[in-house]
């Protein structure tokens, strides 16, 4: 699926059921830039209603997969200044019955609010480590949501 903001992937993910469940392929290295290959992964729990972000990385990628069991809306901004697509905004739904991986580089605002009834997966798999090797580095996280006067806050 194409994506307004420049550099931003979206890419829907194949759920295959049977009897047992079901399983999904989040990502395959032969599908991604090697500059973007996951370093670590990590899998958050959204409650309903809770919000993530909004935050950007001045040099992280984050491969989000929204993995269900609820539905979230992922918010971003093009907080690029040097973008062809500096200054969108987008929002977008995915979860519980669309399965998707979104790709979002450097200095992409986002942030994922729990639409759903239900608690919800997001999986990330980041090419740079939290906090770098050994966690001995500043983490590459810029938090808006701390910030009152941020024209990044989500008000829905």
């Amino acid at each position: 699926m194409r994506c307004e903001i420049d550099g931003v992937e979206i890419r829907d993910l194949k759920r295959h059921d049977d009897d047992r469940g079901w399983l999904v392929e989040l990502f395959s290295h032969d599908d991604l830039d090697r500059d973007i290959y996951p370093v670590m992964s990590y899998v958050s729990l959204t409650r309903p209603g809770v919000i993530r972000g909004p935050h950007e990385h001045r040099d992280q990628t984050d491969l989000l997969c929204f993995v269900g069991l609820s539905m979230f809306r992922l918010y971003l901004w093009d907080n690029r200044e040097d973008s062809s697509t500096y200054g969108k905004y987008l929002t977008l739904k995915f979860g519980k019955n669309q399965f998707t991986a979104v790709i979002v580089p450097p200095g992409v605002v986002h942030a994922y609010k729990n639409i759903g009834a239900h608690d919800g997966l997001v999986y990330n798999a980041p090419n740079r480590l939290y906090g770098g090797e050994g966690c001995g580095e500043a983490v590459d996280e810029i938090r808006h949501e701390d910030d009152a006067g941020s024209k990044f806050l989500i008000s829905d």
